[in-house]
């Protein structure tokens, strides 16, 4: 394993992006917050930050916006989405290199997040969704349901893929008729905000409104009575603050929250395959990822063997600056996860836990720690039973697939899991047998706008994506019209 020490120009004149509120583009009421590039801890921008007031005139703007667009029929909201998404691949280079800088990620996967945005804007404007059906229908009467907007959707999104997670909660909800105010992580507003500046005028004004600030902003937000839809997407501590906040005004929420998810090899794989693609269900973005793999199970008659095959392919990963090309695996994203991170590391030290491998934490700057991989702890142990949220990882044995499927599902999570068998009537039947919310068997982390993701248990709160999603953006409205004028009485 290599640490790569990526020369990058010193920052003279950071970038100093600005709010987007009803239409136009302002600075911030606060300090600007200094947006660090992880790679190098050097300011990389000064983006805005938000008043309670100027939040305020943001959800004034969407709520005024709201009739308007509403009203306008949906073609017109189509074509608005298809361009949004338009402008985003447009621009697909400009903020990959954005989204790298304030988040650490290497660049091909920065491109690929920046691709995804686009894409589900292009798939979402394609959706077939039951706005308005028939379903009784005889000479005196016809009764139809119809899906109708809710209104002002709050959109909060995290700091480990701040623009698919941003965008999966805009497309959708501007399709449906809401108007949106998207919060983002005040770790990483930079990149979101320069979308908003790009497809500026795309909606009327007050539709999409940007506002960056600290996490004050977002207890603010979500318990403004103005607020109709609430969609969050991080921690299942604050997805919990989330709710009671809505509480008070029954605001509607859709929660996507932490997960501990399980990946599970059967001692008939093939090893050389498998074991890199192992590898990168648990490190993907730093195994800064809500489905990620974060406790790998493998059978006892193969641990040993396809451990060290995983071990030995970690070892050749390159960690640095996500922007050099050759690297394979970024800074992790912030101070505080580094802090955190590291402290899970000393905490399996000092509990006597064994490292297959030990990532190295290279002196300088930067927020770098190389992947780490546990032997067989014991399952009450911290690293198995909590969610790190970074490049460390317990390997499990297992000898039986009740017993397997048992501690995968005695976690309080159930976001998402992978099964990794040759047999597909075996596979799919552990497969079936998991509680999570999508379970992928013989390959990882594939996501679509076309079909629905939602966590089980502690993981979350209804879906996003595919028609699932969609309608959650709507309220239904059934209109019973008797064709004869009034009923008799």
């Amino acid at each position: 394993m290599t640490y790569t020490a990526f020369p990058v120009p010193q920052v003279t004149s950071p970038l100093t992006p600005q709010l987007l509120i009803g239409g136009r583009l302002v600075d911030g009421d606060r300090p600007s917050m200094a947006i660090l590039n992880p790679a190098d801890e050097t300011v990389f921008a000064l983006s805005a930050s938000a008043s309670p007031e100027q939040l305020s005139a943001a959800i004034d703007a969407a709520k005024t916006a709201f009739p308007g667009w509403r009203d306008t029929p949906v073609d017109e909201r189509r074509a608005a989405v298809r361009r949004i998404g338009e402008l985003i691949s447009e621009h697909q280079e400009e903020l990959a290199t954005l989204l790298t800088s304030e988040q650490g990620k290497r660049i091909t996967e920065a491109r690929g997040e920046i691709g995804r945005a686009a894409l589900w804007f292009s798939e979402m404007a394609t959706l077939d969704v039951p706005w308005d059906v028939v379903v009784e229908e005889d000479d005196e009467r016809v009764v139809r349901i119809r899906r109708v907007p809710m209104g002002v959707v709050a959109a909060l999104s995290p700091w480990n893929f701040p623009v698919t997670l941003a965008m999966w909660k805009v497309a959708p909800a501007l399709l449906t008729g809401n108007t949106v105010v998207l919060k983002p992580s005040p770790y990483t507003p930079v990149t979101n905000l320069r979308i908003a500046e790009l497809i500026n005028g795309v909606v009327p004004a007050g539709v999409f409104n940007v506002v960056a600030g600290d996490h004050d902003l977002g207890p603010l937000l979500t318990s403004d009575p103005r607020i109709d839809r609430i969609v969050f997407t991080g921690s299942t501590s604050t997805g919990s603050a989330v709710m009671r906040s809505a509480a008070a005004t029954l605001a509607s929420v859709t929660l996507e929250l932490g997960g501990n998810d399980a990946a599970i090899v059967m001692p008939d794989v093939d090893l050389d395959t498998v074991a890199g693609q192992v590898f990168w269900t648990s490190f993907t973005n730093n195994a800064q990822y809500c489905l990620a793999s974060k406790r790998v199970y493998i059978h006892e008659s193969i641990y040993d063997e396809f451990a060290a095959r995983v071990v030995a392919y970690a070892r050749s990963i390159r960690v640095g600056n996500g922007l050099d090309p050759e690297v394979d695996l970024g800074p992790v994203a912030n101070h505080d996860q580094y802090t955190r991170v590291r402290a899970i590391i000393d905490d399996v030290e000092k509990s006597g836990l064994t490292f297959l491998l030990r990532g190295e934490i290279p002196e300088g700057k930067g927020f770098y720690i190389h992947p780490s991989i546990i032997d067989n702890p014991p399952d009450d142990a911290p690293v198995v039973a909590e969610e790190s949220f970074g490049p460390i990882v317990p390997f499990l044995k297992f000898s039986d697939v009740n017993e397997v499927i048992e501690r995968v599902n005695a976690s309080p999570y159930g976001l998402g899991g992978s099964v990794w068998c040759a047999d597909p009537e075996l596979a799919e039947g552990i497969a079936r047998r998991i509680d999570s919310g999508i379970v992928w068997i013989n390959e990882v982390q594939r996501l679509s706008a076309r079909f629905p993701l939602g966590g089980h248990k502690m993981s979350g709160v209804g879906s996003e994506n595919g028609i699932d999603g969609v309608l959650q953006y709507t309220n239904v409205q059934v209109l019973s019209a008797h064709r004869q004028g009034m009923a008799p009485s």
